[in-house]
């Protein structure tokens, strides 16, 4: 698969992280909100599906895709909403949201309320491989979102989800590992990680968790006619991953340039108007 028109596009957004593209007082805008495990993102496109703008923090307030500190979250979300609405001279009054998928009613709700008290109505809920689809455009072949917490997937068919899966393996087992081996701190071994300068240095400490991550793929795709597997997700952007995915997998395995911000960008893109709310993932 050539990601070049997707590369340019996340190319743009993180762009968006600095410079706000000026949008009109009536413009439609899409909106989506990322409750990430290490990050929560904040993701703004125009009507003609273009970034605009774009907000980002790190906080441990959602532990394997489920919400751990109400409060915490919500309160960055609104000091990113208000940080972008600053640069926009615009109010964000919709957002789109997305969850691991299997995540209970419950769960859903619960990230909907984040939201929601952050001053937002939520018109779309989706799982999170699905909403990466949204940037990606896989016809056949499963999507696999791998965050913080959680390894997530999703197969489809002919562009349509077939099957979801979420199992509790993601960057925050990598941190550990990381933190282990070098004696440092879990904050200390999340920076080592985020250092593309000491990836090839860090490989061999994290790969057996890599492995078990492909692991959980193969089981879930196992008696499938898959052909090919892409790679989104922060934890994904760890150099050279998609090889050990590809050793264990014997498919293809794919992954954009910059797997991080391939869903949040999805979210924001499947964004709905008022009235037409959708439920993708299952809740």
């Amino acid at each position: 698969m050539d990601f070049s028109s997707v590369d340019r596009t996340i190319a743009d957004l993180e762009t968006c992280l600095k410079t706000t593209r000026e949008v009109s007082p009536t413009e439609e805008l899409l909106v989506g909100v990322d409750l990430g495990t290490a990050f929560i993102v904040l993701v703004v496109m125009n009507s003609k599906k273009e970034p605009v703008a774009c907000a980002m923090e790190f906080a441990q307030v959602i532990k394997d895709g489920l919400v751990v500190d109400y409060i915490g979250a919500m309160t960055v979300v609104k000091r990113l909403k208000a940080q972008l609405e600053e640069r926009l001279g615009r109010e964000l009054e919709r957002a789109a949201i997305a969850v691991p998928p299997g995540t209970g009613e419950s769960d859903c709700k619960t990230h909907g309320y984040v939201v929601e008290g952050a001053g937002m109505e939520v018109t779309n809920l989706l799982d999170e491989p699905t909403a990466a689809n949204a940037v990606l455009g896989v016809e056949d072949g499963v999507i696999v979102d791998i965050g913080g917490g959680t390894t997530g997937l999703s197969i489809l068919e002919k562009g349509k989800v077939v099957y979801v899966a979420d199992e509790a393996t993601g960057g925050t087992h990598l941190s550990l590992v990381l933190s282990g081996a070098y004696k440092v701190s879990f904050e200390e071994a999340e920076e080592i990680k985020r250092d593309y300068g000491r990836h090839k240095e860090i490989f061999a400490a994290v790969r057996p968790v890599i492995q078990k991550m492909a692991t959980i793929v193969k089981g879930h795709i196992k008696g499938r006619n898959i052909k090919s597997v892409y790679l989104v997700g922060g934890t994904c952007c760890l150099t050279g991953m998609e090889t050990v995915f590809e050793k264990e997998l014997g498919i293809p395995v794919h992954k954009p340039a910059n797997p991080f911000l391939v869903t949040p960008m999805g979210i924001a893109l499947s964004s709905v108007s008022t009235g037409e709310q959708e439920t993708d993932h299952g809740c």
